[in-house]
């Protein structure tokens, strides 16, 4: 792996979707990552140790958006790359405005191009909104529902039957599995490697494990095994492709506004908001950031 003492990158941190910094999800920033490898990216993120760090660079000429709001994102996890990340999106969003202002920014990433609106809400904070790439849903096949359930340590019997087991996409893979109650998603206490073996084969990004409080209310849980973590306390581009998965059920209004509550069973509590809009089938989530100490 490459060394990283002599790099010149500074690493910002910021955790999203929580305004204490005690919780939310943590990102390590690079705002300029001119210069730097992937191993050193990499080394980099690992380093750090948390979920993800997100890189920027200039985005080259040739790319649509504003000159000077328009940047090229790359997302590292300890393990490897990952497509897109929505946490370090958001945190990476409210660093920029922190420093250039509010805004409307644009991040190439490589899984397409994703808008970010930051304004200052109700209470002077900084909330990021990042706008999803085209998002899809898929059916998941029996045998992998059956592998996930054995690694998980979860009975057929323990999911809702009104969620059923989707793959769902918003910018990376997630399967999304729901529990009929919270205890069940309360006590998680997974197999790491063969979960691990399982998302590998499937290309998935997390899993993402939820609970149905209300109609637009919901308790979730994302392992990560494939990016070296048990698991994320806030999963943005997870939230996204779970807004694509309830609309393609059908269970939720067209212009549905939800709540995600996640990281609250790890003691890092996170509120992520979801976004649907009946004319555009891209899915929007919101979040604040603050800096780490």
């Amino acid at each position: 792996m490459t060394a990283i003492s002599n790099t010149t990158a500074r690493v910002l941190r910021y955790t999203a979707f929580a305004l204490d910094p005690a919780g939310g999800n943590p990102a390590g920033v690079v705002l300029d990552a001119s210069g730097l490898d992937d191993d050193t990216m990499l080394a980099l993120a690992a380093e750090i140790g948390y979920s993800e760090t997100a890189f920027l660079t200039a985005a080259p000429e040739h790319l649509d958006g504003e000159p000077g709001r328009v940047f090229t994102a790359r997302y590292f996890s300890p393990k490897a790359e990952v497509p897109f990340c929505g946490h370090a999106t958001v945190a990476t969003a409210v660093a920029l405005a922190e420093r250039i202002g509010p805004g409307d920014l644009l991040f190439h990433t490589p899984a397409g191009a994703v808008p970010v609106s930051v304004a200052a809400d109700g209470t002077g904070a900084l909330r990021a909104t990042l706008t999803s790439v085209e998002p899809h849903v898929t059916e998941a096949e029996d045998a992998d529902v059956t592998e996930a359930l054995a690694a998980l340590d979860w009975q057929p019997a323990e999911l809702d039957p009104a969620l059923p087991p989707r793959i769902a996409y918003a910018g990376a893979r997630h399967f999304v599995l729901a529990a009929a109650d919270r205890a069940r998603l309360a006590a998680l206490d997974y197999d790491f490697e063969r979960l691990l073996r399982l998302m590998q084969r499937l290309d998935l990004t997390t899993l993402q494990l939820v609970w149905r409080e209300s109609e637009t209310v919901f308790h979730v849980r994302d392992p990560f095994p494939v990016g070296g973590v048990v698991e994320d306390p806030a999963t943005g581009a997870a939230a996204a492709a779970f807004g694509a998965y309830l609309r393609e059920l059908g269970t939720v209004t067209p212009d549905a506004r939800l709540t995600l509550h996640q990281g609250h069973d790890m003691g890092r509590p996170s509120t992520l908001a979801v976004e649907l809009r009946p004319t555009d089938r891209r899915v929007r989530v919101s979040g604040t950031a603050v800096p780490m100490p």
